[in-house]
């Protein structure tokens, strides 16, 4: 794979006149998480289903896990696994059914599917849960579940499509470190959500799709160093000092009850040396300094002019 788990080229589809991708680019590293944001009508699922030979494109080249999803549909999918928003468990099986109904389905032979569906119960800290009925199990036991039977066939991408969506924060962040473990072992990730934070957290890099075109791509750090509004806050012991540092940065703004002081700045190691020195040049001192940068919610909306809310959707 060179390196490259994804790779799509001017990718186009349409469904009558109205266009919902208008020429794609995506580069997706071995090894990574990459996560695809995106308002509604913006066309996140129809370019998933692109990429896992749900839909053909109408134009454009797409090379998943080195085969092409036009004329190499069978390998794309051996080399692949996909997990949706809803987990697609059969809750008349038990945990240990589902996995085991997984490796029939893959014609694996009794013994191995056996080993894998222990060993991955195992991992999924499912084990003590394998005997019961999926219908027993909380969300994040079913999501889990549903990822380990995606797990069966030993996929080298999984696509996960919005992986932690109605889970509580305790379910959430537990499906982050699966994850994380996942990348770790050589996986490649593809996340789809409509949590900023998870793409923040979790992700290599990000792309925001809007209109059916890419707005950005980036790390999260570089999105967030693409929109205005970092500064640097200061906080003085006494309203003397507040009056003297407002005087040598005439440039912020102040908070007389807070006895702060907003400094616009990009954070950096070199423009915060430089603050100081101008504070220590008029024997000034803060009593605390923190600094302050957009997150991925300021970034959503400057790109796409859309509200946060809007991000769950296709």
């Amino acid at each position: 794979m060179n390196g490259t788990a994804i790779a799509a080229t001017g990718l186009r589809k349409a469904y009558k006149d109205k266009i919902v991708l208008d020429g794609v680019d995506l580069n997706v590293r071995t090894g990574t998480i990459f996560a695809l944001l995106g308002p509604n009508g913006a066309g996140k699922t129809t370019t998933v289903n692109v990429l896992t030979t749900l839909l053909t494109p109408d134009a454009g080249k797409v090379v998943v896990a080195g085969h092409d999803v036009v004329t190499q549909t069978r390998a794309v999918r051996a080399a692949i696994g996909v997990t949706g928003q809803f987990a697609s468990v059969d809750d008349l099986l038990t945990g240990e059914e589902n996995l085991l109904l997984m490796a029939d389905l893959l014609h694996l032979p009794k013994a191995q599917g056996k080993a894998i569906a222990d060993r991955l119960l195992e991992r999924f800290e499912l084990t003590e849960a394998a005997g019961k009925p999926a219908a027993s199990y909380s969300g994040g036991m079913r999501r889990k579940l549903d990822l380990a039977m995606t797990m069966v066939g030993k996929p080298q991408i999984i696509f996960l499509d919005e992986p932690t969506t109605g889970l509580d924060p305790r379910s959430r962040r537990t499906m982050w470190e699966i994850i994380r473990e996942l990348v770790a072992d050589g996986m490649t990730i593809f996340l789809t959500t409509q949590y900023l934070e998870e793409a923040d957290q979790l992700a290599d890099r990000i792309a925001v799709l809007d209109q059916g075109r890419l707005v950005a791509e980036g790390s999260a750090a570089e999105l967030k160093r693409r929109v205005p509004g970092s500064h640097v806050r200061l906080r003085f012991s006494d309203r003397p000092a507040l009056d003297i540092a407002a005087r040598v940065l005439p440039e912020s703004t102040r908070d007389d009850d807070e006895l702060t002081l907003r400094v616009p700045g990009d954070g950096g190691v070199r423009s915060l040396r430089a603050l100081l020195d101008r504070l220590d040049a008029h024997f000034i001192e803060a009593e605390e300094l923190s600094v302050h940068t957009p997150d991925l919610d300021d970034v959503f909306l400057a790109l796409t002019g859309h509200a946060r809310t809007e991000v769950n959707a296709r």
